[in-house]
């Protein structure tokens, strides 16, 4: 075999297309693909988006499929800004045939991406996240009876340091100065600030200071101990299929009681916009849910809670509270000590928790790229849409990623190895053509893992 060498950068001034190279695809995109245009996906949104852009002025945007589907690549490449995503499609030709382009067809920009993502409203995004459950509900994959409610934070794309004060607009430098002025200090320098800064006892509150480029993020303590400026994102994960019936971004001062009776009604649209015939009737939350006012909405609302009681210093006085909160909180406590309530609350911590890691720390959506609620709530929206599709497609075809082709043939070999060593190696190209006939029944080929070339997530769930 000759050695081969890479062609110098030479001048071109005419090329065919039938000499240019033609990527084979990638068997997870083909199979998405497929189920998007089994359901109509691009007809459907294409109509939908149509109010929304002139009839025949201007020049043409992208398409809203193309649109719809970089977003959606973004959470299963693992990419969370939209430079990001614009640079992997243009880098990838298995990509671009997932988007619909030809060869000679250039990628979206990221501001194709930013301009039509500030075009189409909320309500748009809205409707896409419900077109995802009716693929579920038609492939017999929607259940709904029983949900499993819970929150996380969004680190919010500003900084603490640029907060101002709502009142006079000072910054925080500034604050500090007139502080250390009025303790004694004239002319502090910025080692005299840190020092006054450490001592004294701060609170940094909501209702005082606020972001001058997000307004919306609200300072708040994240998972890992951090302060920081961020949202507040709630699932409502159907329980019998893992499925995500509703997902909410709120403040992140916003409280889960506040917000619970909110999301379950929206999930429970969710799924009558869906076509689905089930109906929530079972809501299971965390302590921190537990608020007699809204177990009452729930009871109201006929949804069964099993919300635990968090330990109070001092028991429940009811004088002053109507008879209906009594009622909901002695139901809810009646139910929550039963063997079945703790049946729920182990599938709660399960799915809700592996719903997070899948968008937030797999699919990148832990920290936002975007300001203003509205438009974190339309890229979180497609986030957890992507992850709806994923668990379909794992459901029919065995693959939920682009990178369960490695994960699959990281394992076989290690199997394969352990197993060498204990029983000889007699048996080991039967082996291999058993693994090669089982992918093929997926549709897998043995090029599609050379072929994705996407960064491996040291967070991956497995999925």
């Amino acid at each position: 075999m000759a050695l081969g060498k890479r062609k110098r950068e030479q001048q071109g001034l005419w090329i065919a297309t039938t000499e240019l190279p033609k990527s084979p695809g990638h068997p997870f995109y083909q199979k998405l693909n497929g189920l998007l245009a089994e359901a109509g996906f691009d007809r459907w949104v294409e109509k939908l988006c149509a109010p929304y852009y002139a009839e025949k002025l201007g020049r043409p945007s992208i398409p809203p499929g193309v649109y719809f589907r970089m977003i959606l690549m973004g959470y299963f490449e693992g990419i969370g800004s939209q430079r990001g995503i614009a640079w992997r499609c243009s880098d990838s030709r298995s990509l671009a045939e997932f988007l619909g382009l030809a060869i000679n067809e250039p990628t979206p920009d990221h501001s194709s991406l930013t301009r039509v993502h500030q075009r189409l409203p909320l309500e748009i995004h809205e409707q896409v996240f419900v077109f995802v459950l009716k693929i579920a509900a038609a492939k017999k994959l929607l259940q709904g009876k029983t949900v499993a409610v819970d929150s996380t934070t969004l680190e919010a794309n500003a900084a603490m340091k640029a907060i101002v004060r709502t009142d006079n607009g000072e910054d925080w430098k500034t604050y500090l100065t007139r502080l250390a002025q009025e303790a004694g200090i004239d002319n502090p320098t910025a080692e005299d600030l840190r020092k006054f800064d450490k001592k004294r006892e701060k609170k940094v509150s909501n209702d005082e200071w606020q972001s001058p480029t997000d307004p919306d993020s609200r300072i708040t303590k994240m998972k890992d101990g951090t302060t920081h400026l961020a949202y507040k994102a709630e699932h409502v994960v159907d329980v019998e299929t893992d499925l995500v019936l509703s997902a909410g971004v709120e403040a992140a001062d916003h409280g889960d009681a506040e917000s619970l009776c909110d999301s379950v009604v929206q999930a429970d649209l969710n799924l009558r916009a869906a076509g689905s015939q089930a109906r929530i009737r079972d809501v299971v939350a965390d302590k921190g849910y537990h608020k007699a006012s809204t177990l009452e909405l729930c009871t109201s609302l006929d949804y069964r809670t099993y919300i635990p009681e968090p330990k109070r210093p001092q028991r429940s006085r009811w004088t002053d509270k109507p008879a209906a909160y009594r009622a909901a909180v002695y139901a809810n406590r009646r139910r929550v000590r039963g063997v079945r309530s703790k049946r729920l609350q182990h599938l709660r911590s399960e799915l809700t928790e592996r719903s997070f890691a899948h968008v937030c720390e797999t699919g990148r959506a832990r920290r936002t790229w975007l300001r203003g609620l509205d438009k974190v709530r339309k890229r979180y929206l497609l986030q957890v849409a992507a992850r709806n599709l994923g668990l379909i497609l794992r459901k029919l075809f065995g693959i939920g990623t682009p990178r369960t082709l490695q994960d699959l043939m990281g394992l076989c070999c290690a199997l394969y190895l352990a197993m060498a060593t204990c029983w000889g190696r007699w048996w080991a190209p039967r082996f291999v053509m058993t693994l090669v006939c089982h992918s093929t029944l997926f549709g897998l080929s043995r090029h599609s893992a050379a072929d994705n070339t996407a960064e491996k997530s040291t967070n991956s769930t497995g999925c």
